[in-house]
């Protein structure tokens, strides 16, 4: 067997003195860093810890006694899930499901699977976790989908709701916040891949939208 901390003593790690692009520098022809937000922040840095750490709360609690399999969906639920199983002291499992439903700013209607679950759920306690639930559309269709593959329980978890939005309607088991009928991005959420990695959760300025 390999000693591993032979292994480890052999990397040889770049010298800083490099005629290459310094880290977090902007390399000719690409866009910098987003750091100020693209318009009204709903929900700060803090604001949103404190109620990912209420939400591990009770699913610690409702899953005390299981080892629930916890689903999100890609890719805008990364963030919100990376940081809420941190907070669950229960065993658990992370799957992952990609589906496409958006173009733009808006829901196009049709929802296809692109990327499926790797777990067999079938006898499974099951959490899916979503950045935002607005017209409901999406949700419905990925919660029919995992219900026929014969969970042992299947619940929702969303960190953002849209009510306003909403055609058709599901119970929530887990909700972050409520917001307005407005395009947010921030925390996972984009609009065209833009804003994933802001910190927070802003309102999308209009004049930002075709």
């Amino acid at each position: 067997m390999t000693d591993v901390a032979v292994v480890a003593r052999e990397i040889v790690l770049p010298s800083p003195a490099s005629d290459g692009p310094v880290a977090g520098s902007v390399a000719a022809g690409e866009q910098p860093l987003i750091t100020e937000a693209p318009g009204e922040v709903l929900f700060s840095t803090e604001a949103i810890q404190r109620r990912v750490r209420a939400l591990g709360a009770a699913i610690d609690t409702d899953y005390a006694a299981e080892c629930p399999i916890l689903v999100g969906i890609l890719r805008g639920s990364v963030a919100f899930l990376a940081d809420l199983i941190r907070t669950i002291t229960v065993p658990i499992e992370v799957d992952w499901l990609a589906i496409s439903s958006y173009t733009g700013h808006s829901s196009s209607g049709v929802v296809r699977l692109l990327k499926d679950l790797d777990s067999n759920i079938r006898g499974r306690h099951v959490l899916l976790i979503e950045d935002i639930v607005d017209t409901g559309l999406t949700i419905n269709y990925v919660m029919r989908l995992l219900q026929e593959r014969q969970p042992a329980s299947l619940k929702l978890c969303t960190l953002l709701n849209k009510s306003a939005r909403r055609i058709a309607d599901r119970p929530i088991d887990y909700v972050g916040f409520d917001v307005p009928d407005a395009f947010v991005v921030g925390y996972g959420l984009d609009y065209e891949q833009r804003y994933r990695n802001l910190p927070y959760i802003a309102v999308l300025d209009p004049a930002l939208l075709p």
